[in-house]
């Protein structure tokens, strides 16, 4: 769901990822893309590499950081940095309304879309959670239905395509064995689509990274509550590879895989800004099977493929559409 995330996780993770998300659709009405010469080598690196790994380094930081406090103290770490850094460069304070915004769609995304994937890496692997949700653009584009925008043939063959991996996914022994687990991705997915959605159609946020600060900053607040009510007790002192992922999730996850990704909105193709959505998957299971010892069935490294060819057939379609 980041990820992403920053709202791909954040559209950032993203995962979650903010993924194909409100600035994937505004990159479509830009202008013509502008080549990033010898920077799109490194802003790709950061949002298929990084963004592939900040799914294996929630798993190393739930080693001291439980689910919801993780999250929350990043988030709240992520937006202060964010939002002092627009004050610094003149950016207007939210208003009002832009932060009430912010409140709703950070609750939905954040509080519920990346607690819930947090939360689901307690007893799920992690490559198993973020094949799940590559389902997240699919989700977006039915949930767009409500809002007049039908689908082409091929985006609505890849709805169904990823659909039916996300139910392979479902039956294969990983999520078989966490039903909790298979409920907290579920409804990662679920929240994180709907906040997606109302943050471009009725929910808008302050302009540019100050909304995505605002964002950060009112779901870490959610989280930490979430936390604060399930009783959670991070562990003290905490592990040095516990320390370690949740640093990495702040600076490399949240701040420069994001700005990456701004990079590759603005100057790139739409199509190959969110094309992370489809490498994250394979880049988070090979990671979690390599580094984090986590085993993957025959069976759900197919169902993981059937979700993807989901995503490529979508992507296809929008851009055919465009």
């Amino acid at each position: 769901m980041y990820g992403s995330t920053l709202a791909a996780f954040i559209r950032f993770e993203g995962t979650v990822l903010h993924t194909n998300n409100t600035m994937t659709a505004l990159a479509s009405r830009a202008a013509p893309p502008s080549p990033l010469s010898g920077l799109l080598p490194l802003c790709l690196a950061a949002t298929w590499l990084v963004w592939g790994s900040t799914y294996l380094a929630i798993k190393f930081a739930l080693l001291s950081f439980p689910p919801f406090f993780q999250m929350g103290t990043r988030f709240v770490f992520a937006g202060a940095v964010l939002m002092a850094w627009m004050r610094w460069r003149g950016a207007a304070w939210p208003t009002r309304t832009q932060w009430r915004n912010a409140l709703l769609v950070g609750s939905l995304m954040l509080g519920g879309g990346m607690g819930g994937t947090a939360y689901a890496e307690v007893s799920v692997g992690s490559g198993l959670v973020v094949a799940f949700i590559a389902v997240v653009p699919l989700m977006i584009a039915a949930l767009n239905l409500f809002y007049g925008l039908k689908p082409t043939r091929l985006e609505l063959a890849g709805i169904v395509v990823g659909l039916g991996g996300v139910s392979m996914l479902t039956q294969g022994a990983g999520f078989q064995a966490s039903p909790a687990g298979l409920a907290a991705i579920a409804l990662a997915c679920v929240t994180w689509s709907v906040g997606s959605v109302l943050s471009q159609r009725s929910l808008p946020l302050a302009p540019g990274a100050t909304g995505f600060a605002s964002e950060m900053l009112c779901g870490g607040v959610v989280l930490l509550i979430i936390s604060a009510l399930t009783g959670e007790s991070p562990q003290w002192p905490a592990q040095p590879a516990a320390v370690a992922a949740w640093f990495y999730l702040v600076v490399f996850g949240s701040l420069i895989a994001f700005n990456a990704y701004m990079l590759l909105l603005a100057h790139a193709s739409a199509g190959l800004a969110s094309s992370y959505t489809f490498v994250n998957p394979v880049i988070a299971m090979l990671l979690g099977v390599a580094v984090g010892g986590e085993v993957v069935t025959s069976f759900e490294w197919m169902a993981a493929g059937v979700v993807l060819l989901g995503v490529v057939l979508m992507l296809s379609g929008q851009r055919r559409g465009e």
